[in-house]
């Protein structure tokens, strides 16, 4: 046998696939964090909250159809905000693939004088 030529078997190329497919996946899903975290920094400065801990948290994740029919994964994303820097709150942010779906957090509380 020649020791120039490596020959893999059909189960060490499905290792090597699935292990290639984990990591694509796993570096598209801190890419879609960063993405997430981009939208709430933006929210953030247009709507006058702070963004406590400077960062999201997964909190869900599914499949979901987009709206041209094709599969994505859709990811639910939580953070810590506050208004007056005194109350915590929790926000969520939807990403459907790269595409940000819905930020929600809760109207201030205005005291009316």
């Amino acid at each position: 046998m020649d020791p120039l030529y490596m020959y893999l078997s059909l189960g060490e190329l499905l290792v090597l696939f699935l292990f290639g497919g984990a990591a694509v996946f796993f570096l598209s899903a801190i890419r879609i964090r960063e993405l997430a975290l981009q939208a709430v920094q933006r929210a953030s400065k247009q709507d006058d909250f702070q963004l406590l801990d400077q960062s999201v948290h997964i909190q869900r994740l599914s499949l979901s159809r987009d709206s041209d029919g094709r599969w994505r994964v859709w990811r639910q994303y939580r953070f810590d905000y506050s208004f007056d820097g005194v109350v915590r709150q929790q926000g969520h942010v939807i990403m459907l693939g790269k595409r940000m779906q819905a930020l929600v957090v809760a109207e201030p509380d205005r005291v009316l004088h």
